[in-house]
């Protein structure tokens, strides 16, 4: 199978090209790098079944170039810059959703009928259940990373139903592990390594959030992708909603807990903003997973492992806190 990544040069891209890769497909990486790293790709560059197209997503002839020939798009490119969404809120509506229209008229234009989408949890808004399944009716949306998402979703939808896509929409959790360049653990090491004495902490520390683990996550597309090989379904689209999670969730200051004691630091902890740490913050994230779960995925790590993976990884490649400034 010859596959389009977008944003393969990411934290969760770069880690689902390998798994491509290892799986015997040829694999095209389209990613402007203005966040992803090269350097992530040096284990697939080796391949000769990889290549890398240096390319916008924002750019609909160049991307329809990349998407020649292909039979799967899976389209991670986004602005994941969650946190900032009310200082420019262009960016999700450019980078998020009119970025996916083009991946769709791309895949229109080429004829490529499959497509895998990264959504996120944050599309359930603030939830009156937990753990939130696929089906639950979604409330008002409270972050403008996820309302963008949720338009994509949406446009995914209905070009399944008016062209007869196939899509596989991913709604994660955060993920961790591996070549990970943002998030609490990221935020918290940087700062403990300025300054191991103090930690800033945004909330009050008893946000409840689930994380997982990058390679379980990997495992869990890849394992969507293999169930559904050679099915077609003829003049009708096809439309397939997975949530991506553990059965578990940990507060704030659990997490920091966990990375402070491992990282032999006690340091002074200063919260601020309340309950949540900015605007658009969820402070429970908890989804039901029963639906992935039915098709023999599991993770493999625990919360706090995947969190002490994360942190034994940037302990180790402190060039990627440094690439972040």
């Amino acid at each position: 199978m010859r596959c389009l990544v977008t944003g393969g040069a990411g934290f969760i891209g770069s880690n689902l090209v390998d798994g491509l890769l290892t799986d015997g497909h040829d694999v095209v990486v389209y990613d402007n790098l203005s966040t992803g790293q090269e350097r992530f790709l040096d284990e697939a560059s080796l391949s000769p079944r990889f290549s890398l197209v240096h390319g916008d997503t924002l750019d609909l002839g160049a991307l329809s170039s990349a998407m020649a020939g292909a039979d799967f798009v899976f389209h991670l490119a986004a602005n994941a810059d969650v946190r900032f969404g009310t200082e420019h809120p262009r960016k999700d509506l450019e980078q998020n959703t009119i970025a996916t229209f083009n991946v769709l008229e791309a895949m229109r234009a080429t004829g490529t009928k499959r497509i895998a989408f990264s959504s996120t949890g944050s599309v359930y808004g603030e939830p009156d259940l937990f753990p939130t399944p696929e089906h639950v009716p979604f409330p008002p949306q409270t972050s403008l990373y996820g309302a963008s998402k949720l338009a994509c979703e949406g446009m995914i939808q209905a070009y399944c139903e008016g062209f007869g896509f196939q899509s596989y929409i991913f709604r994660f959790v955060s993920i961790l592990g591996e070549r990970y360049t943002h998030g609490h653990v990221f935020d918290f090491y940087r700062s403990l390594r300025a300054n191991p004495t103090e930690l800033r902490v945004l909330g009050d520390g008893h946000q409840r959030k689930s994380y997982l683990y990058v390679q379980d996550c990997i495992d869990a597309i890849l394992k969507v992708v293999e169930e559904s090989k050679g099915i077609e379904r003829p003049g009708g689209g096809a439309l397939h909603i997975y949530n991506l999670g553990t059965d578990e969730y940990c507060e704030v200051n659990d997490s920091i807990g966990w990375i402070t004691d491992h990282l032999g630091l006690a340091p002074n902890l200063i919260y601020s903003g309340g309950e949540r740490g900015w605007i658009g913050d969820s402070p429970f994230i908890f989804l039901d997973c029963r639906k992935i779960r039915s098709l023999g995925w599991a993770p493999r790590l625990t919360i706090r492992e995947g969190i002490i993976r994360t942190l034994e990884y940037l302990r180790s490649n402190p060039w990627v806190l440094e690439a972040r400034g």
